[in-house]
């Protein structure tokens, strides 16, 4: 286990000292695949990880489902789930902030991505809660703590990564992380509630729609449903692969923008650019993570861990415990993708020695980098927030984001004390 220590221990000083994650992951697998095997097997190793990242067909699900993201938030699809959401749950005492959580879960279900919700509804939501008179810390902590449920109501980035490292069921894990989102959902609406009961003044009731403008806001939003419906019923159905679904849904999310007469060759070039350079930034950590976890592997860390476990027969329970504490821990410091390619081949092996579900087991990691998302001094999703209002000290922010981190962490006891309920819909589906 020494080896993989230090070189756990060397690749955290080269981030730290602000060489780029991936660099110091690649930089570090290589240097020990060479100290252990020699400068050519590593070389060969560097080499083959690199042609099988860039030509693996699988890995191609991930540009796509961030194209479908871009092209949905070019759409104007997120403004139509917030209004929406506003016109059942806008007249009730912080119903704004819920209303975002809830425009979060929808536009999460056609998006993939954490960062993209939080920016996205900042700029939908924010404005419509301070002209109602909610306070900062209300309005910027429902966006980013309704911002995570990106990563978990399906499509999910980051379940698609963590499917192709561990070889699970893609299609598996996107029916198990819906209701796990559902219960998000309702934790973080009940979180807004215990803000607004302890602090009426934060969170003030808009005026009470009717049922004409319930049902016009309901059926602006059949686009929403019509993707989501497509892509996740086509997977579900065995009709096409998770793979053919994200193009599917890529292409239809460009036909509603091209209908809404919202693309223009400028704004088309920005969707392409921003999609190529996001893709390129997740290969480029996920390469280097892949070389880090070869050379992880080759040590003896992981049949290390498991014999430990062994030996001082320590309950699974108290196992994952401590996993989810860790992460919890490395949230607090490290950006979700790298902290999962980093870890997932260390834990993974001793998690499913110890029985455990593959499939639960991601959704866990989901939920804990959700966590990640919105606990200082990194989390992404805050940052987000501010870099976009700019008139919001850094302070206010992560004052606002303590209920739902909170909420959170109590979603995340009740999955560990209650697996089924990640696993019953893909169990009921029988994927």
């Amino acid at each position: 286990m020494t080896p993989a220590l230090i070189g756990f221990a060397v690749m955290l000083l080269l981030a730290f000292g602000r060489v780029p994650i991936a660099l110091a992951m690649a930089l570090t697998g290589f240097g020990g695949l060479a100290i252990l095997k020699g400068i050519n097997p590593a070389m060969s190793s560097v080499a083959a990880t690199i042609w099988e990242s860039g030509f693996q067909i699988t890995l191609s699900v991930i540009p796509l489902f961030i194209l479908m993201g871009n092209f949905v938030t070019k759409a104007g699809m997120a403004r139509e789930l917030y209004r929406a959401a506003h016109a059942f749950v806008g007249h009730l005492r912080g119903g704004l902030a819920m209303a975002t959580i809830m425009a979060c879960a929808g536009f999460g279900a056609i998006c993939g991505s954490s960062i993209a919700t939080a920016a996205t509804m900042t700029k939908v939501a924010y404005p419509s809660m301070k002209e109602v008179g909610y306070s900062d810390e209300l309005a910027t902590g429902a966006i980013a703590g309704g911002g995570t449920l990106g990563i978990l109501i399906p499509p999910s980035t980051i379940m698609v990564i963590y499917g192709i490292m561990t070889e699970t069921n893609i299609g598996k894990l996107f029916a198990a992380g819906v209701l796990p989102g559902i219960l998000a959902v309702v934790l973080l609406c009940l979180a807004v509630q215990f803000i607004a009961w302890r602090n009426p003044a934060a969170g003030p009731r808009d005026r009470r729609a009717s049922w004409g403008e319930r049902l016009t806001a309901v059926r602006e939003i059949w686009g929403v449903v019509v993707l989501f419906a497509v892509v996740m019923g086509g997977i579900y159905g065995g009709l096409f692969t998770a793979t053919e679904g994200a193009g599917i849904g890529a292409f239809g999310a460009f036909l509603f923008a091209l209908a809404r007469r919202t693309l223009s060759w400028k704004i088309l070039y920005e969707v392409l650019t921003e999609s190529a350079r996001t893709t390129a930034m997740l290969f480029m950590i996920l390469i280097g993570a892949l070389i880090f976890a070869n050379f992880i592997n080759f040590t003896s860390m992981p049949n290390d861990l498991r014999d430990f476990v062994a030996r001082y027969q320590i309950s699974p329970t108290m196992v994952m415990v401590a996993i989810c504490v860790i992460y919890v821990i490395l949230g607090t410091a490290m950006e979700e993708l790298s902290m999962i390619l980093l870890t997932v081949p260390i834990f993974f092996p001793l998690v499913v020695g110890l029985g455990f579900d593959p499939v639960w087991f991601g959704i866990i990691i989901v939920v804990v980098v959700e966590i990640g998302l919105i606990s200082p001094p990194v989390g992404m999703n805050m940052f987000v927030v501010r870099s976009l209002l700019p008139s919001v000290s850094t302070a206010t922010i992560f004052r606002g984001v303590t209920p739902f981190a909170i909420a959170d962490v109590v979603r995340l006891a009740i999955l560990v004390a209650f697996p089924p309920i990640a696993l019953w819909l893909p169990t009921a589906l029988k994927l």
